[in-house]
C-alpha cells in the first residue's frame, strides 16, 4: 500500500469518505479493482515517485495523477514491506482467484470426493492469500498456519459432508389422490437446501480460520490509538487491548460470511431456477458456463459492498475498552485501531 512508502508528510487515507458506508464501498472497489492486475513495474514504479514526491513536500496538493498513483500503490504493494504482493494473491485478483474454486464447490451433484477436494482447494488458497496479505511485524508461523489450514478444512468438509447426508435423507412429501401418503418437503425445497450446503461449508471454515489466523492478537491485544484531531497530528500507541482485538476479529469473521452470502446463494439459486426452464433444458451444455458468469457478476459487486462493511480503522469509546484506557481518548473522547482485512 501507499502508506508504505517513506516521507515526513502522510498522504490522505483516501479520496472517499470512510465515514460513511458507501464511501467505503467506493474505497475497497479501488482496491479491489481487477484493472489494477495489469499494472506494469513502469508503472508502479512512476507512482511510487509520484507520492514519494508528496510525501517530502515536492508536490502541494493531491491531483487525479496522484489519486490514480495511490490506487495503484494501494492495490499493488504490501504495507509493511513495501513489496508487491504475489499477483494472483492480491486482493485486485481475488475475484478471478476466487472464481474458479467457488464455481467448483457450486457444481450440482457432486461427490464426496469432489466436495472434499474443492474445499480443500478453497481453503488452500484461502491460506495463500492471509499469508500474502498478513501483517509482517509478527507473521505467523508455519505450524500455526498449518494448524489454521487443517482445522478450516476439517470444519468446511465436516459442514459439506455432513450436511450433504443430512439433506439427502430428508423425506420428500407424497400426495396421491389429494390426499398426503407421507410427510415432508417439496421436491423443489430439498433441491435448494442442497445447493445451499456449500454455503454454510464456506461460512463455517471461514469464520474458523480469522478466529485461528489471528488468535495471536485476541491473546496479546493490538495496539490503540488517540483519535486524532487533524491529519497532521502525530499520535502514539496508548498500549494493547484484547478487547479491541476481539472487535476487530469479530468484524472481519463477519465480513468473511456478508463476502460469501450474495457469492454462495445467488449464483446456484438462479442457477436451479434456470435449468427448470425450456431453454436451459434444451441447452444443458451452459450450465458451467453461465454458473461462471453468475458468480462473476456477483463477485464483482459483492466483495467492495463486505469490505465495506466496516471501517478499516475502527474507532470507538473508551469506556468499551479496558479500564486502563477510559478517559484517555481523542477527539471526541475516541480511540482508534487497525481492523484489518
Amino acid at each position: 500500500m501507499s502508506s508504505s512508502i517513506p516521507g515526513p508528510r502522510d498522504l490522505p487515507n483516501s479520496r472517499h469518505d470512510l465515514s460513511t458506508y458507501f464511501g467505503r464501498v467506493r474505497h475497497a472497489a479501488d482496491i479491489c479493482d481487477p484493472r489494477m492486475m495489469f499494472t506494469t513495474s513502469s508503472q508502479l514504479a512512476t507512482s511510487r515517485d509520484l507520492l514519494s514526491a508528496y510525501k517530502h513536500n515536492q508536490i502541494p496538493a493531491m491531483t487525479s495523477e496522484l489519486w490514480k498513483a495511490k490506487k495503484i500503490c494501494d492495490a499493488t504493494l504490501h504495507p509493511d514491506t513495501g513489496l508487491p504482493v504475489f499477483m494472483p494473491l492480491r486482493m485486485s485478483a481475488f475475484i478471478f482467484s476466487n472464481l474458479i474454486v467457488t464455481a467448483g464447490m457450486l457444481q450440482p451433484n457432486l461427490t464426496t470426493r469432489g466436495v472434499i477436494g474443492w474445499q480443500v482447494a478453497n481453503q488452500t488458497l484461502n491460506v495463500c492469500i492471509n499469508s500474502a496479505n498478513a501483517n509482517k511485524s509478527s507473521p505467523l508461523s508455519i505450524s500455526q498456519m498449518a494448524t489454521s489450514f487443517v482445522l478450516a478444512v476439517s470444519a468446511s468438509c465436516g459442514v459439506a459432508v455432513g450436511l450433504g447426508k443430512v439433506v439427502a435423507n430428508l423425506k420428500v412429501a407424497e400426495v396421491k389422490d389429494g390426499k398426503v401418503i407421507r410427510k415432508g418437503i417439496s421436491p423443489g425445497m430439498k433441491m435448494v437446501l442442497g445447493r445451499l450446503v456449500p454455503f454454510a461449508a464456506v461460512c463455517t471454515a471461514g469464520i474458523v480460520n480469522v478466529g485461528l489466523m489471528r488468535g495471536g492478537e485476541i491473546a496479546a491485544g493490538i495496539d490503540v490509538f488517540p483519535k486524532k484531531s487533524r491529519d497532521d497530528e502525530e499520535v502514539k500507541s496508548l498500549g494493547k487491548s484484547r478487547t479491541a482485538a476481539i472487535i476487530a476479529v469479530g468484524e472481519t469473521a463477519v465480513s468473511r460470511v456478508l463476502n460469501a452470502t450474495p457469492i454462495m446463494v445467488i449464483p446456484p439459486l438462479v442457477l436451479l431456477r434456470l435449468q427448470r426452464s425450456q431453454w436451459m433444458k434444451a441447452r444443458p451444455g451452459l450450465a458451467i458456463p453461465v454458473n461462471i458468469a453468475l458468480i462473476f457478476t456477483t463477485s464483482v459487486f459483492a466483495l467492495p459492498l463486505a469490505l465495506g462493511a466496516f471501517p478499516q480503522r475502527q474507532a470507538v469509546a473508551t469506556e468499551s475498552l479496558e479500564k486502563e484506557f477510559h478517559g484517555r481518548g481523542g477527539a471526541g473522547g475516541l480511540v482508534e485501531f487497525n481492523r484489518g482485512i
